[in-house]
């Protein structure tokens, strides 16, 4: 296959970070439907007809009547009106017509490059089959994890939420990486000091895949309510009721227990702050790209505003206002390390006609 022009390449950058967006709404929409407590609201998956919301009172009724026999209203929300039911129903919908909308949005212009010849690389093309199916994934991810709601317990497994939000930051991570080859070409040139701060944000990018997991078992199990105290956790470093709920389950505990999960998303931020702060002196004595300047200066604002924002969800017990801007805080600083990770990677074009201090 021939090389991509530049026009194509950036028409095709400009798809891909459409898609992005979606993905980091659908997201951000997704923390909105769990901080209402809507997202039980849709007790069925239809795929194609559920693109359709209600659009009388009858079919209103219809759907409320579907609810009324899941346990979350049977245990928890007896006392709805068809009104509270329709505030909820919103969000959850939202959330699942934003997926629709992404589905449509790879698909069709997917198709359009391909008649016109425009993905002239055979990994471009690769990667944009994958990037479709991944989202296919994360759709039956979605519904595993509401299923999971819809039987007997009216929460779903804070396991399967883990699942469905890593699902969706590595669709997000895919499609952006894929974004930085196309406007960013590799020239297989290496830079002095890149490969060591190369490692280093492979480290601190496993790190904060740990923290987003153990932020999806926090939001999973309501887990950021407890202990609305920082840097303590009410009067204790290390809560005693961690301790005996660890004597009691085991290493389990340590994923399983909302406690214990909470203490470690906290320090496990300070760990990730660390290491960010690290990476960032360490950078800053190289010779630097403009890009490779950018990039790191980016993550280290992003990770400043995020445990401060953090820590502010904390005290006031996850707001929605805030549990949203934290999420969002989550996503600037993932695309800020896979930005310092694709620009201090081994095969970054790095000249000297671009250098910094």
């Amino acid at each position: 296959m021939s090389e991509i022009s530049k026009k194509d390449a950036l028409q095709i950058a400009k798809w891909l970070l459409i898609g992005c967006s979606l993905v980091a709404i659908m997201v951000l929409v997704g923390g909105i439907t769990r901080l209402t407590h809507s997202g039980l609201s849709m007790v069925t998956w239809k795929p194609v007809t559920g693109v359709i919301p209600p659009l009388n009172e009858t079919e209103w009724q219809t759907e409320f009547t579907k609810y009324q026999t899941s346990p979350e209203y049977i245990k928890k929300n007896y006392h709805f009106t068809l009104e509270e039911f329709k505030d909820i129903f919103f969000w959850e919908y939202l959330h699942r017509l934003i997926g629709r909308i992404m589905g449509m949005v790879f698909l069709l212009p997917f198709i359009y490059f391909v008649i016109k010849g425009k993905i002239k690389k055979k990994w471009l093309l690769r990667n944009s089959v994958v990037m479709f199916l991944l989202g296919g994934l994360q759709g039956f991810a979605g519904w595993y994890m509401v299923k999971s709601g819809l039987i007997d317990n009216p929460n779903v497994s804070h396991f399967r939420l883990a699942i469905h939000f890593i699902l969706a930051l590595f669709l997000f991570s895919f499609i952006f990486w894929n974004v930085l080859l196309l406007l960013f070409p590799k020239k297989n040139v290496q830079a002095k000091g890149t490969k060591n701060i190369f490692s280093l944000a492979k480290v601190l990018l496993f790190f904060t895949t740990i923290q987003f997991i153990y932020g999806a078992f926090v939001a999973g199990l309501k887990a950021g309510k407890m202990y609305p105290t920082f840097p303590k956790m009410g009067t204790e470093w290390l809560p005693t009721i961690i301790s005996e709920n660890f004597k009691e389950q085991g290493w389990f505990s340590l994923i399983n227990d909302p406690y214990a999960i909470q203490f470690i998303h906290r320090w496990m931020a300070v760990i990730v702050l660390s290491i960010t702060i690290y990476l960032f002196v360490y950078a800053r004595k190289q010779f630097l790209t403009l890009h490779q300047k950018r990039a790191i200066n980016l993550m280290l604002a992003v990770i400043s505003y995020q445990f401060l924002l953090g820590v502010f969800t904390i005290l006031y017990s996850v707001p929605v206002v805030l549990g949203v801007l934290h999420q969002f805080g989550g996503f600037m600083f993932l695309i800020s390390l896979l930005a310092v990770a694709y620009f201090f990677s081994s095969t970054t074009n790095v000249t000297d006609e671009n250098l910094v201090n």
